[in-house]
């Protein structure tokens, strides 16, 4: 009886929890990362210098850095369902708005709001998950998370590009649309948040009675019962030395991760200035769709051999060794792909081993704050690396900059070297959720 019971509530929280939490991801990834495609526009409209775009796509992070872990703490108090759909709708809202700026100022500032109104989205996301599903079916909802990542880069490149060159309505340069058109569904999925989205399975109208108190009892199983602590004693889990070697860590890798996100358009167009904005939109599929791909076969193997730091670490290595190849090769546009599609393999497959890894050091008591704070001090590194891109790169050559990005992702793969990781028996499997019957619907 209790297997029907698991069974059956594990697959009726997997068809209505997962998809909007995708969702959710899917369009809060492309919103922060659209300026990427937007900047072949507004380059010349607003005298964009290839610095001054990367200063507008680092500047998101800093306000994104400062209210991420308050984010959490409020969610918590909240309830997830008014508060992620609070983020939707005012990120929505501000992406939109993006697209009337008519100056550099006015963009920072539209940047930055746009951190603030994203901020403590992923790990309240992360948390949420926890609040749903058991340890061994944890990872397959972080995995469906992960995979979030290279499928909203797919839709922003897809759609990015095609507007661009296609959508001038009213008068208004393609660039603006962009912003306007790939913001303003992020409202309505705010919209359906609020309306679809339980805060916890105790407020699960989809659940019957039992099923709802069998949920909760078996998530309640995976935590050593714990005493109480306020908010300021749960900020002590920032000094945690793991969490803080974890977060460092993941600082150099998200250097990386979004250097390359950033200025993937860019390196594209280098590769031959002919392109238009649907050829680089296009191309800038390939190495996305070969990204998600690789992490789907990378979680697999990491699942299959219980291991998770060697994957993070060998994914880092791999990354650094694509963007070294794409500095080389950047007039050769097969070779260049191939090296671009490389990174995208490192910097999309060490995330569910990674977050794998991390979630198992935190208490239920302390997932909130811990999640929050691994990932700000992460977000950091969204900062320093468009930032530093930015500024070394030239008009004529922005894989030049790109040597300081391989160099952080060195530096993670040596930091988790040397970070102690034990392989216990309760390691949470990281691509379950991949699998043929989940996408389809089955």
């Amino acid at each position: 009886m209790d297997t029907d019971i698991g069974s059956r509530t594990v697959r009726k929280v997997t068809r209505r929890v997962l998809p909007l939490v995708a969702l959710l991801y899917v369009f809060n990834y492309m919103d922060r990362s659209n300026i990427s495609y937007a900047q072949l526009g507004m380059q010349r409209e607003l005298a964009i210098t290839t610095a001054v775009f990367g200063t507008a796509s680092a500047i998101f992070f800093l306000a994104y850095v400062v209210f991420e872990v308050p984010s959490n703490m409020i969610m918590k108090k909240l309830g997830a369902r008014v508060w992620l759909a609070r983020i939707a709708i005012s990120w929505g809202i501000v992406t939109a708005v993006t697209g009337f700026v008519r100056d550099v100022p006015q963009l920072y500032i539209a940047r930055i709001v746009l951190g603030v109104a994203e901020a403590g989205l992923y790990p309240g996301l992360l948390l949420y998950l926890t609040l749903w599903f058991r340890g061994k079916e944890r990872g397959r909802a972080i995995a469906t998370l992960a995979l979030a990542q290279p499928l909203a880069m797919i839709l922003g490149s897809l759609t990015g590009g095609v507007i661009l060159d296609h959508v001038h309505w009213f008068g208004l340069a393609g660039w603006r649309w962009v912003f306007i058109l790939q913001g303003l569904p992020a409202v309505l999925i705010g919209v359906l948040v609020l309306v679809l989205l339980p805060s916890t399975p105790a407020q699960a109208r989809f659940l019957s009675g039992e099923e709802r108190k069998w949920l909760q009892g078996e998530i309640d199983k995976d935590y050593v019962p714990e005493q109480k602590e306020t908010f300021l004693g749960q900020l002590r889990i920032m000094k945690d030395r793991r969490v803080l070697h974890l977060a460092v860590a993941n600082f150099f890798a998200a250097c990386g991760l979004y250097g390359f996100t950033f200025f993937l358009p860019q390196i594209v167009k280098q590769m031959d200035s002919s392109y238009s904005a649907t050829n680089i939109g296009f191309l800038g599929v390939i190495p996305w769709v070969v990204g998600a791909l690789g992490m789907l076969l990378v979680a697999r193997n990491s699942d299959r051999t219980g291991e998770r730091r060697g994957h993070v670490i060998a994914m880092m290595l791999l990354a650094a060794i694509g963007l070294f190849g794409a500095i080389q090769f950047r007039h050769t546009p097969v070779a260049a792909l191939i090296c671009l599609s490389l990174v995208a393999v490192g910097v999309l497959g060490y995330l569910a081993p990674y977050w794998a890894l991390a979630s198992r050091i935190l208490s239920k008591e302390h997932t909130a704050v811990g999640l929050a704070a691994i990932n700000s001090i992460a977000a950091l590194g969204g900062f320093f690396g468009p930032y530093v891109i930015g500024k070394n790169a030239t008009a004529d050559n922005v894989t030049v900059g790109l040597y300081f990005p391989i160099g952080c992702l060195v530096v993670c793969a040596v930091m988790l070297a040397f970070l102690k990781a034990s392989r216990g028996p309760r390691e949470t499997p990281v691509s379950g959720s991949l699998d043929v019957d989940y996408l389809s619907g089955r």
